[in-house]
């Protein structure tokens, strides 16, 4: 019999460990599937996920792609009338008909007089 060669331990690179921990990360993925394909132990993946979850400071290739929940949006304000400019509208529905009044933003006064009355 043969004596048998000793087995030596691997070694991975960081950039190694952040690919495959953002891999288990994407959408449908398995963290048994990506260790399959990386000839990795799926505990030792998962012990890479619990080390970045963990560590603020790791590298972004690591985190989870964040969700914006809002994206900056510029308006362009220059052609739009001023407040004071705008008029108040009205809707008004009974059944089918269908009413809209405008007034001058600057009768406001009397425009709330004018719906106490209506609505009174």
């Amino acid at each position: 019999m043969q004596p048998r060669e000793k087995r030596r331990r691997r070694r991975h690179t960081a950039e190694f460990k952040a690919a495959a921990v953002a891999a288990c990360r994407e959408p449908g993925a398995s963290v048994a599937a990506v260790a399959l394909d990386r000839k990795l132990n799926a505990n030792l993946l998962r012990t890479w996920i619990k080390r970045a979850d963990k560590v603020p400071s790791m590298p972004k290739a690591i985190a989870a792609p964040e969700m914006a929940s809002f994206l900056p949006l510029r308006i362009d304000t220059r052609n739009e009338p001023s407040a004071t400019e705008r008029p108040i509208r009205v809707h008004i529905r009974k059944g089918r008909t269908r009413v809209t009044i405008e007034w001058p933003a600057t009768a406001a006064g009397a425009c709330a007089l004018w719906l106490r009355e209506l609505l009174g």
